[in-house]
């Protein structure tokens, strides 16, 4: 049955008037929310989440002590409103789970929890609108605040979502894509190539699954010189008003098109 929805026209433009490789917009705000140690709130497209770190501290419960390394725990919660069903989800939801599964799998071994035993860090996922990569966006909020709040990391970790309508690859999917097309999700530590994650909730062939991965895999590089670029950007701006004494702003919008 042929899809109701044009995914890709004559004019090889997508239904959001993308190119195939084409990203979306990427905006990045590090405006501190509540007692976190660090907050970001990251928008991918229409895609926005906000993620808030607290620690490495101690452990509230002593079942969550490890004695050589730092246990990382990660709650992530949906808000109703973030899609068109307006579902609201409980604190066992299935999906809230795997989302934080999957972030607390990928970041275990990218984070030196070596340098913290017996304690926690604890990262925190809103998810605040959906609209296709949710897990790439949750991935890369999380790096942003973890290196914000000073936890030592071997790398940044990089994530893109990507999928193959027909015969032709598609990179950083939205909803409706999503919904029409195979895809798969993809997280890549730039500085040493390894891959910490690869997620696929659909079926995809073999011959198809390569060349998806390694346009995930180079468009991951692209997302980390934005994002290596609004943290260095930031670093700046704070170092700047230590030396001058001024009042840090936590306030202002990193845009990504004015680094570009």
């Amino acid at each position: 049955m042929a899809s109701r929805i044009e995914i890709l026209n004559d004019g090889a433009l997508r239904s959001d008037g993308r190119k195939q490789y084409e990203l979306r917009e990427l905006d990045i705000d590090f405006s501190l929310q509540g007692t976190a140690d660090a907050s970001v709130t990251m928008r991918h497209g229409l895609t926005e989440v906000l993620v808030s770190v607290l620690g490495p501290r101690e452990a509230k419960m002593r079942s969550h002590t490890i004695h050589d390394r730092a246990n990382i725990n990660v709650e992530v919660h949906i808000a109703a409103f973030s899609t068109g069903e307006r579902r609201k989800r409980t604190r066992g939801d299935k999906r809230m789970l795997e989302l934080a599964s999957l972030v607390k799998s990928t970041f275990e071994p990218v984070v030196q929890t070596h340098l913290y035993p017996r304690s926690q860090i604890d990262i925190f996922i809103q998810v605040i609108q959906q609209d296709g990569g949710l897990l790439p966006a949750c991935l890369n909020g999380t790096t942003l605040a973890l290196a914000t709040a000073g936890v030592a990391m071997f790398d940044f970790v990089c994530a893109i979502s990507g999928g193959v309508h027909s015969t032709s690859p598609l990179l950083d999917l939205n909803t409706l894509e999503e919904n029409d097309v195979p895809h798969i999700s993809v997280a890549v530590m730039p500085r040493t190539g390894r891959v910490t994650l690869v997620s696929m909730d659909t079926r995809l062939h073999l011959d198809r699954f390569e060349e998806i991965f390694r346009l995930a895999v180079d468009a991951s590089t692209v997302l980390h010189d934005e994002m290596k670029a609004a943290l260095e950007k930031r670093t700046q701006s704070l170092i700047a008003a230590v030396g001058s004494g001024e009042k840090m702003d936590y306030t202002k919008e990193v845009d990504m098109e004015e680094l570009q």
